[in-house]
């Protein structure tokens, strides 16, 4: 089990922190350490097992299914969108669903109600990534939710991605939407648990490219 990168920075300050308080409290040692111990367990980003078939699209999150949903989208036209709810106690880091390149990063500002509700999709802080497969566009929406107040991305435009590869994070509580081309069908249905990088959500039905 390994510790994100993003997480490297609040566990050795947490770390710090601990080991200076022991000097003035053990009970404040034991409160910071606790903290600290918990920082290092939600930063956790565990190896996974990547599906090689080249056919299934992996779910970029782990948590919990909560909206799928026909969709029509300027980069990824005619879509399924799929919601990914990630609760506290979810691994946080995010995942590429298929081979690709990324084609462009957009953030956008905006309000944090909780992540779950369908129009947190619209009105939450967000960043966007577009991911050109083979099989068509598929679009990425990192969203903050209650908890959450920063989204960090791994990536940046014209890099190539790899099927599993980490591209980003959100601390703590939030969510993850995921446009499928009309070429690949979903393969989970609301309420369904998923885990990034080895569960599919989704299987090309037909063997051709776009």
């Amino acid at each position: 089990m390994a510790l994100a990168r993003e997480g490297v920075v609040p566990v050795a300050t947490a770390a710090f922190m601990t080991c200076g308080a022991w000097f003035a409290s053990s009970l404040l040692g034991v409160i910071l350490g606790t903290c600290t111990i918990f920082l290092a367990w939600f930063y956790r980003e565990p190896r996974v097992s990547i599906p090689r078939d080249p056919l299934v699209f992996v779910s970029p999150a782990s948590g919990k299914v909560v909206e799928i949903m026909d969709v029509d989208d300027p980069f990824a036209g005619r879509s399924v969108k799929i919601g990914i709810f990630m609760s506290v106690a979810d691994v946080h880091v995010n995942l590429i669903p298929s081979d690709g390149k990324i084609s462009f990063l957009k953030y956008k500002q905006g309000k944090h109600l909780v992540a779950f509700a369908p129009k947190s999709s619209e009105v939450n802080e967000r960043l966007y990534a577009g991911l050109e497969t083979k099989y068509g566009n598929v679009l990425l929406v990192q969203i903050a939710g209650l908890v959450a107040r920063r989204i960090a991305c791994r990536v940046k435009t014209g890099q190539l991605v790899s099927k599993g590869e980490a591209y980003g994070m959100i601390k703590f509580g939030s969510r993850v939407d995921v446009y499928l081309p009309p070429i690949v069908k979903p393969v989970v249905k609301v309420g369904d648990k998923v885990k990034a990088g080895s569960s599919v959500i989704g299987h090309v039905f037909k063997n051709e490219g776009k």
